[in-house]
């Protein structure tokens, strides 16, 4: 591979990471921003920026040794990291950014696939385990008013029910605007569970949990994730080299941690800081 692709908080950091790998200059290479970085609506939904680098056709043969460097020629128990970016996007966030052909393919594959036995028990981590069904219907909330509050403010139209248990609240979100209070992966839900978090225990001695989900998007993200795990984990068997994946919030890498807690072969672990914190998953020594 010629190119490697990084993210970072603006495109000239995610460019600085790039050549620091490569071991070039910004001379020597071309950049490719793929993603733009957004601050969002006061915090809300922002992303980081995402670039594209590779050393210039002229560079190409001087620097193709440093570059085949990084290919390890046998799989090991240490083997060259992945960062899998792509493979945490479900169902929902692919919606509406699929071409023609990747429909048709999707289409065809769907028709051939035979169902298949769900490995395990989904548990809501979100909700500590606890059945949102056994929780009680409440009109009046703080955290239903400040809710009501932001997504006004910010245009959206979208109806609400929320739901009360032992220290804890759960809040589910529907109507058209659902995908914009969702967000990139779910970006945007994040920032606003947060916040109205902060809302809710701002005076509160004991701590209140707050879960705040649209069109049950908590839940087929939660899937895909355990998924995810279990494919990885398979792949680091198979190939005995570690796995880095993307920067995840607390809660998705509670999920990581948890599909695999049990698994006999590999082990999973967190590395750096917040909000650049992710999942490593790697061989049982």
């Amino acid at each position: 591979m010629d190119y490697i692709e990084k993210w970072g908080v603006s495109i000239d950091e995610a460019v600085d990471l790039a050549l620091k790998e490569l071991k070039l200059t910004r001379d020597e290479v071309e950049v490719t921003v793929l993603e733009e970085p957004s601050r969002g609506f006061f915090g809300i939904g922002s992303k980081l920026a995402k670039v594209s680098v590779k050393p210039k056709a002229a560079d190409k043969e001087e620097k193709v040794e440093k570059i085949e460097e990084k290919k390890p020629a046998k799989p090991g128990p240490i083997g060259k990291e992945e960062v899998l970016p792509d493979e945490l996007v479900t169902e929902e966030d692919r919606k509406g950014r699929k071409s023609p052909e990747r429909k048709g393919r999707e289409r065809d594959r769907d028709r051939k696939r035979k169902p298949k036995k769900e490995k395990r028990e989904t548990v809501n981590i979100a909700l500590d385990g606890m059945d949102k069904e056994s929780m009680t219907i409440v009109e009046e909330h703080e955290a239903l008013t400040f809710l009501k509050e932001i997504t006004e403010k910010m245009g959206l139209s979208l109806d609400f029910v929320c739901r009360t248990g032992e220290n804890m609240v759960y809040i589910e979100m529907s109507g058209d605007d659902s995908r914009t209070v969702i967000g990139k992966r779910g970006q945007t839900l994040d920032a606003v569970q947060y916040l109205t978090s902060l809302v809710v225990n701002k005076e509160n001695k004991d701590y209140i949990k707050v879960v705040v989900d649209a069109e049950n998007y908590r839940a087929k993200r939660q899937r895909t994730l355990e998924q995810l795990a279990d494919r990885l984990a398979s792949k680091v068997v198979k190939n005995g080299k570690h796995v880095r994946l993307e920067p995840m919030n607390p809660y998705e890498r509670k999920v990581i941690h948890a599909t695999l807690q049990s698994h006999p072969k590999v082990v999973t672990r967190s590395e750096g800081e917040e909000p650049y914190r992710r999942v490593i998953i790697e061989l049982k020594k």
